[in-house]
């Protein structure tokens, strides 16, 4: 008969293990006991050859510092490694895991691992020729055992050129690698996450997937460029999660990711695995719609408050597209311009203090549902601007702020860095990366959701140092002016990066002083700029009595002596009917029928003057008390 034991086979009688040779008579106890100590001693050498070797003092130190989670170079222990000439060992960090195996893919037992410490390290050694692998693990609490796969096994996926670009802070779309991308290793489905953070000691990934925590999914620095990655399998579409980042001063900080493509609903602040959009197929555009020689009529939108649902709630992006469209269309407006959409965490900033910047806000739904809305304008021969906030940022934790524990995306001289009006950090726009994460920003949005243009805010507050602030509360540049030389050589080249990248798409300028030459391809290269001293000029003469205006007429007409300086936008915008500003119905004098009457002379006035025009929503149909962002338009 033939016999088998696991790693030995014989039979009788050509025996292929190492037994005595039968003579005539066979004794069978005689070849049982020493077939036992045959198998005995096999399984001895075998456990021998298995034991995980003794570890040494610097080892120790390694594996206490991935336990601290202070580990810099996780995957330079973790996962398989060759210990010594073709013998490999595999170690995993399985926080209260009882046992953990290594298996085939088609589930075939390869090799239990030891338990080399309480806290939850597994090694073992590994057969020769084993590529591929799984992890069985079983759980203190739970008898099921869960078969998972080990994302140190897995190599970085930054190539040489990204990592070149994205180190020179010259990569044009750094989106397609920083934050959380859909990827395939090896035939594994995850997620990859990269992010920046410099001058962090150790960047961890935690969310629903590894129970937040920091220890489990630690990432590998690439170099010198101060970007970290890994990639996890199996992390699924919508789970949250955030970057945990242990920085130089051995502080921790749990950010959400600057790169996030989705991000929580307020009052969470997690990101979102959401995966980069796809582009945009086909050109949506009307050739030359944005061009000086046509007519440009713009509807300034805020997407919480031109109209409400049931219960006062948020209407969606296709009910937007629903009720929208067709109203501006039937107005007779070209254009769409929505104010701002990146993520936000408090709703009376009307989106203008964004934690996303990346992310559309979760307020009325998915990323895809913009997309359509915005084809659905483009389907009714409407174009879309985003109102494109990259002066500032807010000050939340969760945020940019100090990122990697130090002024990262900010400057450290808060007289640099910090607006005193808005209580937010200043970008720092000399900084490469940073520079590098606004501008791929903007293509980011006309890409990948077919914007037709962006609209910059507060323009001014970027050009100058000196912007709101007193003597001795700004640093002059270094030819001792007071302009930002940093900013405007990053908005020049935004915005010719755009005009090469994406020719029919318009940039707008909300620039607030006489700075010169904001459309000139010499000065900041805009497409056209918001005339708000046209604004303030004629808003003044029209709230005077009638029988006043005669002696105000230069407020009038003085806008003519600069009027073809610049390609100008006349904005009657959002800023002009809150805070105590009135409505446009009640800046006019008179009485009701006068009020009337004024705003349809002024609006008469406004759509004769050279310039592209720009109203904000119920300015149409003369809304009589102040924009409330908390309910519809036309209601108190």
């Amino acid at each position: 008969d033939n016999f088998n034991y696991p790693g030995i086979s014989f039979g009788y009688p050509n025996w292929s293990a190492k037994l005595p040779v039968p003579t005539v008579q066979w004794d069978y106890n005689t070849f049982l006991t020493d077939l036992i100590h045959l198998i005995e001693e096999q399984r001895m050498k075998k456990d021998t050859q298995n034991v995980y070797p003794p570890i040494s003092e610097e080892e120790w130190r390694t594996i206490n510092r991935l336990f601290d989670a202070c580990e810099d170079n996780p995957f330079g222990y973790l996962g398989k490694h060759e210990i010594s000439s073709g013998q490999f060992v595999v170690r995993t960090m399985q926080p209260n895991a009882e046992n953990v195996s290594v298996i085939s893919k088609q589930g075939k037992n390869i090799a239990k691992l030891q338990k080399i410490d309480e806290r939850g390290l597994f090694a073992g050694i590994l057969p020769k020729n084993i590529i591929d692998y799984c992890l069985a693990v079983t759980y203190y609490d739970n008898p099921e055992t869960f078969v998972i796969e080990d994302a140190y096994r897995f190599g970085s996926m930054l190539g040489e050129l990204d990592s070149w670009l994205l180190g020179q802070g010259n990569h044009l779309r750094p989106y397609e690698y920083l934050g959380a991308h859909f990827k395939e290793a090896d035939g594994v489905k995850g997620v990859n996450f990269a992010v920046w953070a410099p001058n962090a000691k150790r960047v961890s990934v935690v969310g629903e997937f590894n129970q937040w925590d920091g220890r489990k999914h630690q990432m590998r620095r690439q170099g010198d460029i101060g970007i970290w990655d890994i990639f996890i399998p199996n992390v699924k579409e919508n789970s949250l999660y955030k970057f945990e980042i242990l920085d130089s001063k051995g502080n921790l900080r749990t950010k959400a990711d600057p790169y996030a493509f989705g991000a929580e609903l307020r009052p969470g602040t997690a990101s979102l695995v959401r995966g980069l959009p796809e582009k945009v197929s086909g050109n949506q555009l009307k050739t030359g719609s944005n061009d000086p020689d046509k007519p440009i009529s713009i509807y300034e939108v805020h997407f919480g408050s031109w109209k409400r649902g049931e219960d006062n709630r948020f209407l969606t992006y296709k009910e937007m597209a629903e009720q929208l469209i067709p109203y501006v269309k039937d107005m007779g407006f070209t254009h769409i311009e929505l104010m701002p959409i990146s993520e936000y965490p408090f709703d009376g900033s009307w989106g203008y203090q964004a934690t996303g910047l990346y992310a559309p806000t979760s307020r009325y739904g998915s990323p895809q549902e913009l997309k359509d809305f915005i084809k659905a304008a483009h389907d009714a021969g409407l174009q879309v601007i985003l109102d494109w906030v990259i002066g500032h940022f807010p000050t939340d934790e969760y945020g940019l702020q100090r990122f990697d524990g130090t002024a990262l995306y900010e400057h450290e001289d808060p007289k640099e860095g910090f607006h005193r009006d808005w209580n937010t950090f200043i970008y720092n726009f000399g900084r490469t990366e940073v520079a590098n994460f606004l501008r791929g920003n903007a293509l980011y949005w006309i890409e990948r959701f077919g914007f037709d243009g962006i609209r910059v805010d507060a323009v001014a507050s970027m050009v100058y140092r000196d912007y709101s602030r007193k003597e001795g509360e700004w640093i002059p540049n270094r030819y001792g002016g007071k302009e930002n030389i940093e900013a405007i050589e990053f908005l020049r080249r935004t915005n010719k990066m755009l005009q090469k990248e994406a020719p029919e798409v318009v940039e707008i300028a909300e620039e607030s002083t006489s700075f010169g030459g904001v459309t000139h391809q010499e000065g900041l290269a805009f497409s056209y700029k918001w005339n708000m001293g046209w604004m303030n000029d004629t808003l003044r003469y029209m709230k005077e009595d009638p029988i006043h205006r005669k002696y105000h007429h230069n407020q009038m007409t003085f806008g003519m002596i600069y009027q073809y300086s610049e390609n100008f936008v006349l904005p009657i915008s959002h800023d002009e009917v809150v805070h105590g500003k009135c409505s446009m119905l009640d800046k006019m004098p008179g009485d009701c029928w006068q009020k009337f009457a004024n705003l349809r002379a002024y609006y008469g006035y406004m759509w004769g003057y050279p310039g592209k025009k720009l109203l904000f929503m119920g300015c149409e149909f003369a809304q009589g008390a102040e924009w409330n962002f908390q309910g519809s338009v036309g209601r108190r």
